[in-house]
């Protein structure tokens, strides 16, 4: 693994700081570095270069900054599986859990051919609108189908391989991996799923009906959700939380395990528990 991506929160001073060592580190070692054009800018290194280049050079990749810098890193790499370094600068990170104490004795490991690593399931996304698909992605975290304004809500009908699950009235829904079980989702009532674990979770957002509870699906399963009435509501796509747009009534959101997966380096010197524990403030050793 000789040529190292580097991407960071680009106006953060502690990214910008811990990047420039990085670089060093890596250029002592005679790897090379690939950085971002814009963190380039930012910290006066003159090789900066495109994330289309970095996406097809990169053997490691390592982030700088927090879990939203890490998804959106993922996304750039779905389909490559190359091994993500995730370095988190505050508290620690569910995705970002190796700190920057740690970070060169992993990177020695990574270089070495050692790397500690956690696959992760990836979701494939795609939009259709009147038989034609629109719109294809991948996310590591998850999709939020919700609505526009606060005192209405959606109807979602949901089928799991095609077989009719129910339709959802509710203010929207969460289809989230096992990564993305600690996110939105747990937050909506959903559950805590392992990382390890492969399976799609199906949480409604405040749902009208009490009984829809969150359900959790084999990764075999294809869950495809229509917008059936939005009661002229605007109704909103959201992958990762980071990017969207605008659904329109009857448009089908189709939803399917990816087939490649996100490969994360993760510390030797603590577990998923230990990271539970310290995030979610569990009093329990």
């Amino acid at each position: 693994m000789r040529k190292v991506a580097i991407f960071a929160k680009k106006h953060d001073p502690r990214c910008q700081g811990v990047a420039d060592d990085l670089i060093n580190w890596l250029e002592e070692r005679g790897c090379r570095p690939l950085v971002e054009a814009h963190l380039a800018r930012h910290i006066g290194y003159h090789q900066g270069t495109t994330a289309e280049n970095i996406r097809e050079q990169a053997e490691l990749v390592v982030v700088l900054g927090g879990d939203g810098t890490l998804i959106s890193v993922a996304r750039l790499f779905s389909g490559r599986e190359v091994p993500i370094v995730g370095v988190n600068l505050g508290s620690l990170g569910f995705l970002t859990e190796v700190t920057v104490e740690e970070l060169y004795p992993v990177l020695e490991l990574c270089l070495k051919g050692h790397p500690h690593v956690s696959e992760r399931m990836m979701l494939e996304v795609s939009v259709r609108r009147e038989g034609r698909e629109i719109e294809k992605h991948h996310v590591l975290n998850d999709i939020v189908i919700n609505k526009g304004a606060l005192a209405r809500i959606i109807d979602l009908e949901t089928k799991v391989n095609g077989h009719p699950l129910t339709t959802y009235r509710a203010d929207g829904l969460i289809i989230s991996t096992p990564t993305g079980s600690t996110g939105y989702s747990l937050s909506a009532g959903g559950p805590i799923i392992h990382p390890q674990m492969s399976c799609i979770v199906i949480t409604p957002i405040c749902p009208h009906t009490l009984t829809n509870r969150p359900i959790v699906v084999s990764d075999a399963s294809n869950v495809s959700i229509t917008v059936a009435s939005s009661y002229d509501e605007k109704v909103y796509l959201t992958l990762d939380g980071q990017v969207g747009f605008e659904l329109m009534e009857k448009d089908s959101v189709d939803v399917r395990a990816a087939l490649k997966t996100t490969a994360l380096v993760m510390s030797r010197s603590r577990d998923y528990y230990e990271v539970l524990r310290t995030k979610l403030k569990w009093g329990g050793q």
